[in-house]
Order: structure tokens, then C-alpha cells, then sequence
């Protein structure tokens, strides 16, 4: 099977202690489940490691997949520059993928780049994957983007990725990036709106049951109210599952710093005809 597995993580650069400097023990349940989170995608032993980021160069209408041989990135925006890391593309997974995009359509591939640094919803999850996998990378990544197409949109992009990597027989994994609601407690750095929690306690079910339907239901304003951050990164990690029976475990929920933070792991368990939501 080209799709191992998933995980759904959060980005908070607080849980990187070099960065919290203490902060990051408010969220301990978060860094306990993020580090269960990694130690899965490492014994799934990828060829390839999909990171789905919010924080890429983002276009209201293309969905940008970064080109290249890879890239470098580290914290010292967040005061901790020691803190870096460098990952190698996997440029022909890349190609197929914007290949099979362009053949059908979906607006989605390498044009533009504007960024090439990596970017905090990158660089969290590799701080995680490195202490679960080790030194040198074993695997090679793809660092894919958002944007402000429809749901539907990135939920195909999914679908993509899961058809070029079973065309090319590749070991894949997806690490889905995104905070929930930015609006979780008044005392926040963004403040409180009711839509916040209420959309919280929603994905964590919907993820919860691997209801990708209720996911791509979701209406949009409701989403844009609550100031979620990762709606589309769940998306398109979902549609790489399409027509596929999926076991998803979720492993922790928090919101203590005024932003939610959920984590879940996603297997393919097989088939099912009944889960292909898009005609």
C-alpha cells in the first residue's frame, strides 16, 4: 500500500523547549502525544514523508508544492537559531504529483516559489521526526502548502498524492500540520469567540471517526469564525485515504494556551467503496 499512515499535529514552536524555555511544560499532554505521533510515522520506515503546512507560501488560488532538492530551516525567529534542520525533496514524487495535477486540472503545483526557508509548520513536526527516526534522515520529503481554494480542492490534492505515490510503488506517509481554533479561552494571545471551542470538540470527533465527509461538509464561514489554521492540511491528508477503511486514534486535545492542539494517528486498514466522497 503507497499511503502507510497519517498524523494529525499541531505547530506550536512553544513545545520546542530550546524555544518555551519552560513554557512548553503547560502542554506536556500535547509533547507526550507528539512524540507517540512520531515514533508511528518512524515505524511505518517511509520512503517519503509528506509535511501538509499552513505556513508555506500560500496563494488564494494555486495550491504551491515546494521545488527543489530540498531545503534548510531553523528557530532562530523564535529565539533559538541552534535549533535547524535540512531535508532533500523527493523530487520525483514531486513531479508525479504536478504531473497528475496539470492532466487534470487541479491547480496545484511548484510555480511561484517565495519561501524556500522552511517554515515553523514544517520544522515543528521535524524536530519531533528526528528524535524518532534519527541522524541522517532516513527518508526524503515533500513539503506541500494551503491555499484559499475550496475544501474540495485540497481534499483532490489528496487523492493526487495518494495516485502518484502508488504509480511510482512508493512507501509514503502523510504528517497532516495545523493548530485548530486560534479562539479557544478569553485569556488567549487571540481572544475568546464561541465558534472556537465549538469547532474544536467537531474536528476532534469527526477525526476521531475518520468522518472525512463530515470534514468536507464543514461550512466554510463557521471554519473562517473560528479561526482554525489546519482545516485544509486534515483535508488533504484525508483525501490521500479516499475509498480506503481508516483506523484513526486520537491521542490528545488541548487548548490551555488559548489555541487548540490536537493529535491523532490515521492507518489504512483496506478498501471500501462506501468512502469515496468526492463523485
Amino acid at each position: 500500500m503507497a499511503i502507510l499512515g497519517a498524523v494529525m499535529v499541531p505547530h506550536p514552536p512553544l513545545i520546542v523547549p530550546a524555544v518555551g524555555r519552560g513554557g512548553e511544560r503547560q502542554i506536556e499532554q500535547t509533547t507526550q502525544a507528539y512524540e507517540k505521533a512520531a515514533d508511528k510515522v518512524a515505524s511505518w520506515q517511509p520512503e517519503t514523508v509528506i509535511i501538509i503546512t499552513p505556513h508555506s507560501i500560500m496563494y488564494q488560488d494555486y495550491i504551491h508544492i515546494s521545488p527543489g532538492t530540498g531545503a534548510k530551516g531553523d528557530f532562530s525567529r523564535f529565539g533559538a537559531p541552534e535549533i535547524r534542520y535540512e531535508v532533500t525533496y523527493d523530487q520525483v514524487l514531486v513531479e508525479e504529483i504536478e504531473r497528475l495535477a496539470i492532466s487534470k486540472g487541479l491547480d496545484a503545483g511548484t510555480v511561484g516559489e517565495r519561501q524556500p526557508a522552511l517554515d515553523h509548520g514544517f520544522l515543528v513536526p521535524l524536530y519531533f521526526l528526528a528524535a524518532a527516526m534519527g541522524s541522517p534522515w532516513p527518508c526524503k520529503f515533500v513539503r506541500v502548502g494551503l491555499s484559499g481554494l475550496s475544501f474540495e480542492t485540497h481534499y483532490r490534492l489528496g487523492m493526487l498524492i495518494k495516485e502518484a505515490a502508488e504509480k511510482l510503488s512508493y512507501k509514503a506517509c502523510l504528517v497532516a500540520s495545523g493548530d485548530l481554533s486560534h479562539y479557544v479561552q478569553a485569556d488567549g494571545p487571540y481572544g475568546f469567540r464561541p465558534e472556537g471551542p465549538e469547532y474544536d470538540a467537531k474536528i476532534m470527533d469527526i477525526m476521531g471517526r475518520a468522518a472525512f465527509n463530515e470534514l468536507l461538509a464543514m461550512p466554510e464561514n463557521f471554519c473562517e469564525k473560528a479561526g482554525e489554521c489546519g482545516q485544509r492540511s486534515f483535508l488533504i491528508m484525508a483525501g490521500a485515504f479516499d475509498g480506503q477503511k481508516v483506523k484513526a486514534e486520537m491521542l490528545s486535545y488541548q487548548g490551555v494556551t488559548g489555541v487548540g492542539y490536537g493529535v491523532g494517528l490515521f492507518t489504512p486498514v483496506g478498501p471500501d467503496n462506501n468512502r469515496h466522497f468526492i463523485d
